[in-house]
């Protein structure tokens, strides 16, 4: 069985949606996925870590609502700058490698 990916590009976007929208439904909807499956990823990223990205609160008659935690961005903070560097570090491959690439048809 393969391990889990604690946090990817997918569960960054969703943190950072949830961090906007302030809650895991809204994040959902902007994000075009199903609520159920953002709870699934954010329920995992809880367990993934020491202390948990993601808080939420019991809906009511003001409604729920779910804030991303100090911890949450830390991680975020220091996923996206490991992403900037991996970047950085491949953009002169990444462009030789997209010379190798056909040209998009006027079609697509």
């Amino acid at each position: 069985m393969g391990a889990a990916v604690a946090l990817g590009p997918g569960k960054a976007d969703l943190l950072d949606a949830v961090d906007q929208a302030g809650s895991i439904s809204a994040a959902a909807r902007n994000m075009g996925m199903s609520y159920r499956r953002a709870w699934i990823l954010i329920e995992a990223m809880n367990r993934d870590f020491k202390e948990p990205l993601v808080e939420t609160s019991a809906g009511g008659s003001g409604g729920g609502g779910a804030q991303v935690t100090a911890a949450g961005n830390e991680a975020l903070r220091r996923y996206r700058a490991m992403e900037h560097k991996a970047i950085s570090a491949v953009k002169k491959e990444m462009s030789a490698f997209a010379n190798l690439l056909n040209e998009p048809s006027q079609d697509s």
